[in-house]
């Protein structure tokens, strides 16, 4: 079958149909990782139309295909199809950028680049392993997924509760963002409910929406875990310095009753690793020359 003869699942073509998430905030200025992820996805999707040939290469290789589970289970097509997007189509990749261009500088910015292409990442691929657990427990039938939508919706959740105030555009009305959210997910839900004509992309779009809200609402018990975990670490570590200190006196003292050859081979190794560790400390204290 032809890449231009496929029926593909495409997650988030149904958005056109219900409006973009956009923040009345006028124009944000592109943050760089916004940038990249725009270039790549247009790039992309230009190069499968003008170049037919390499498109269904590309399509083929990494697009995310649930009709075999051999492709099913090659997992860089989890973050690959992310950068597909429908070539019989312009409007599922226009309002997926649109999304990401108007939602994304504000998460990057909050987060800083590096986390927030984790996230974005996370989020779509949250919603393609959602999507391959239904067809292979028999819910949903096997077909072939593109798009960033699930990614997509994951920062419309993330923003929604970290910053409800924002509005957004909902079939042409503008709405709090957290209502664009909530009317959202009750259709997608109805449509995977229903096994709609887009039950597939719109089980990609729960996925990474709840991927979103999952990964800021906990975000506090993750800090406390990992405050809890440094705290650990730096105990223990301040534990091993007091037994080190502990044999290092007890060794000392035996030098001074008994003389240096009363030392046995595991004693003179921990002195020679507290002179070491000593020499370093001093080292750092005293600072560059």
């Amino acid at each position: 079958m032809g890449l231009y003869d496929r029926e593909y699942t495409q997650d988030g073509f149904h958005s056109r149909s219900y409006g973009a998430p956009q923040m009345r905030i006028g124009l944000p200025r592109l943050t760089p990782v916004v940038k990249w992820l725009i270039i790549i996805n247009v790039t992309v999707f230009l190069v499968s139309i003008i170049i037919q040939p390499l498109g269904v290469l590309i399509y083929g290789f990494f697009e995310l295909d649930a009709t075999s589970w051999i492709r099913g289970i090659q997992i860089w097509r989890l973050v690959t199809y992310q950068f597909l997007h429908d070539p019989t189509g312009f409007f599922h990749i226009l309002f997926n950028m649109l999304g990401l261009y108007f939602l994304g500088p504000t998460l990057e910015r909050y987060w800083g680049g590096k986390r927030f292409l984790g996230f974005y990442l996370g989020c779509g691929i949250a919603g393609g392993l959602f999507y391959l657990f239904l067809v292979a427990v028999g819910f949903l039938p096997g077909s072939y997924m593109v798009g960033a939508s699930g990614a997509i919706l994951g920062l419309l959740a993330a923003c929604a509760i970290l910053f409800p105030h924002f509005i957004v555009f909902f079939l042409f009305f503008p709405v709090p963002i957290r209502v664009a959210a909530i009317i959202l997910t009750g259709i997608y839900v109805v449509t995977l409910a229903t096994r709609g004509g887009n039950a597939g992309g719109d089980a990609a779009h729960l996925a990474g929406m709840a991927a979103g809200a999952a990964y800021v609402l906990s975000e506090p018990f993750r800090t406390k875990l990992k405050l809890k975990t440094h705290t650990g670490r730096w105990q223990k570590k301040i534990n091993r310095q007091r037994h080190l200190q502990n044999e290092v006196d007890r060794i000392l003292q035996k030098v001074h009753d008994h003389g240096i050859q009363s030392l046995t081979h595991r004693e003179k190794k921990i002195l020679k690793k507290a002179t070491l560790s000593q020499q370093v400390r001093n080292k750092v204290h005293q600072g560059p020359e």
